[in-house]
This record gives structure tokens, C-alpha cells and sequence, in this order.
């Protein structure tokens, strides 16, 4: 007797968002929790999530999705039509069939923090993945700092050993005042402690870095104080997101207020200049987005920075992003799209 129920029909629930890295490689998006926790960040404030109400998905119903998907793997590889197969989820059967033809490889844990479902639950999620879908390459989810400080390393370990292989971080700034300011939640010691753990556990580390989130103020302190955290941590990867003040957050609101003064997009390059100069680490620094700074020519935009999902390698690669910057701060600054003209974007 099956100790579950065959599967009548493809169930794929999708969330919003997923790093570019993640869509880069095709992966599986498996929404294990709804929306973030937090909200409280200036910069996004829930924004993508539409600010819904954080919810953990049951273990079941996610499993049930696994099952669905295992069930639609085998259909496919037999070269069956799925008679009497129901879709629920035309959007989530385009993300599973992308996956499955680009050779099936990764997987995405969905929304903001899937690292607060309780460890056995999530090692339950993680087995049924490899159980019904096969080994991946990498299985990779969103958590926050303050979330990973509070995990132990054993929990940590436990998830590295069902299958999770990657771990993506917002630290934004490695500033306390930075951090205060925009209300992450978050200090950078805590991130220091939270960062080491996983690498003890054996987790890789994708951390993120606001550009431009102190301001013309505080750029400085943010751009020491973020290298320096990051030399403590030592990730596999630093990611760096331009900020563009979007409408619907408290940040846009300060900005046109005169409150908070964005930075220009030499001082952009200025405040980068800096951290690469202070950063001593071991791992590749990625600017993987189309908003990182970038001017127009004739022949249409040019990004200062390659955009590949696996950066540039440090230290060897060091002298070539502090070349381009070089190369950025002599073209003319009119010809940059600034950040401030980007805010008229619904979304990044």
C-alpha cells in the first residue's frame, strides 16, 4: 500500500521573486513559505510580496506539489500525454518545464526567509525533493541575517546534509548606523556570526550589497564597514544591487522629501572604488543586474561591469574591477542613467 495518494493532477505554486542567478540556471522555484517576515526594510518594505502576511506552508502540501511534479518527470521522460492530468497553474507548469529540458539541475526554496520553517520540516521538504525530482547540482533558497544568526550550527548542518547547498543573504550594508537607518533588523556582528555558521555547516554564501545605501552622507563608513564584514565572512559570493528608490516605500518617501540624497552615479563608482580597494576575500564579487551602473551610447546601453551570474574571481580578479571603475569615472557623467531616473519603474 502507497503511503501517499497518486497524484490526479500538476500543482506548482509560484512566489514573486527569485535571484537572477536562480533564473539564469532554470532552477525549480518550490514555494515553501509566503511572503517575508520582516517588511520593515526602507528600501523594499514587503514591496515585492505586495506586503502580504507572512504564512509557513504545511510540509504536506508542499510534498503533495513534489509528488505532482515527480509524477509529470515521469510522464515526460515515458513521452505520455498527460491524459485526464489536470493543470492548476499555467505559470508554474511553464517554470517546471524549463527546468525539466534544461536538464533538470537546481532548485529555488521560495519566498523571503525559508530558513524560519522548523528544521525537521524543512529536512522533510528537502529529502521529498531528492526523493521524487533526483540529486541536484544545488538547492538553494532566501534568508535573512537575523534568521541565520539564530540557527545553530547543528540545524544549519542538518539541512546541508538533506540536500541545501546555498543560502542567499541580504546584508545590504555592513554599517550599524546604514543598517539602523534603513531598519533591516539586523547588525553586522550578527551577520559576521550568522555568516561564519553556515560556512561551518558547509553552506555557500551569497551575500547582497546595496550601492549606494548610505547616501551621499554615509557612503564612506558604508563602503568600509561593508568590506570589512564581508573580509569576516569570507562568501562565495558578493552580489552587488544598485539602490533605486521605489514608490510605495519609506525610502522613496525621504528621498523626495530631501531627506535622504541619492548618490550620483560617479559617486556610485567612487563608493565601489572604495570597497574593492578594502576587500580582501576569496570569493567572486557579481554585479548580476540590469540596474548596476550603466551609460548610453550610440549604439545603445553599456554596463561598466560584466553581468555573468559568477562575477569576477577575487583577489586575482581585484585589479580588473578596480580598471573598469577607472574606465567608468572617465566617461562623462551626464551620459549615466542614475538611479534617481530608474525610480519611475514599478519594480526591479
Amino acid at each position: 500500500m502507497k503511503e501517499w495518494e497518486e497524484p490526479k493532477g500538476f500543482r506548482h505554486e509560484l512566489g514573486p521573486i527569485r535571484p537572477p542567478s536562480e533564473g539564469g540556471s532554470c532552477s525549480l522555484l518550490l514555494r515553501v513559505v509566503r511572503n517575508c517576515p520582516w517588511s520593515l526594510c526602507k528600501f523594499c518594505y514587503g514591496k515585492p510580496y505586495g506586503r502580504g502576511k507572512f504564512s509557513l506552508r504545511t510540509v504536506e502540501e508542499v510534498k503533495e506539489e513534489i509528488r505532482s511534479m515527480g509524477k509529470m518527470m515521469e510522464m515526460l521522460e515515458g513521452g505520455k500525454i498527460w491524459e485526464g492530468f489536470s493543470v492548476e497553474s499555467g505559470e508554474g507548469l511553464h517554470n517546471f518545464l524549463m527546468w525539466f529540458f534544461s536538464g533538470s539541475r537546481t532548485v529555488f526554496l521560495q519566498d523571503a526567509d525559508v530558513l524560519l520553517m522548523p528544521t525537521p520540516k524543512l529536512v522533510e521538504i528537502l529529502e521529498e525533493v531528492r526523493k521524487r525530482l533526483g540529486e541536484m547540482e544545488r538547492i538553494t533558497c532566501y534568508t535573512r541575517g537575523r534568521t541565520l544568526f539564530k540557527k545553530k550550527v547543528e540545524e544549519l548542518r542538518a539541512l546541508r546534509e538533506a540536500g541545501l547547498s546555498r543560502l542567499h543573504v541580504g546584508l545590504e550594508s555592513g554599517d550599524e548606523e546604514v543598517l539602523r537607518r534603513m531598519n533591516k533588523g539586523l547588525t553586522p556582528q550578527e551577520m559576521v556570526e550568522g555568516g561564519r555558521k553556515a560556512k561551518e555547516a558547509g553552506l555557500e554564501l551569497s551575500l547582497y550589497y546595496i550601492l549606494g545605501l548610505g547616501g551621499q552622507d554615509g557612503w564612506k563608513e558604508h563602503a568600509k564597514n561593508t568590506a570589512r564584514v564581508l573580509n569576516e565572512v569570507n562568501p562565495e559570493f558578493v552580489r552587488v544591487r544598485r539602490l533605486v528608490p521605489l514608490k510605495g516605500t519609506p525610502l522613496f518617501e525621504e528621498w523626495r522629501r530631501g531627506d535622504f540624497r541619492l548618490q550620483t552615479p560617479h559617486g556610485e563608482l567612487r563608493e565601489l572604488k572604495l570597497l574593492v580597494e578594502e576587500l580582501e576575500f576569496s570569493g567572486r564579487l557579481c554585479f548580476d543586474h540590469f540596474a548596476n551602473p550603466f551609460y548610453l551610447t550610440p549604439a545603445g546601453p553599456r554596463w561598466v561591469f560584466d553581468q555573468s551570474y559568477e562575477g569576477y574571481r577575487f583577489p586575482g580578479e581585484k585589479e580588473e574591477v578596480l580598471k573598469r571603475i577607472e574606465e567608468g569615472l572617465e566617461r562623462e557623467e551626464a551620459l549615466y542613467v542614475s538611479s534617481a531616473s530608474l525610480s519611475a519603474l514599478e519594480t526591479l
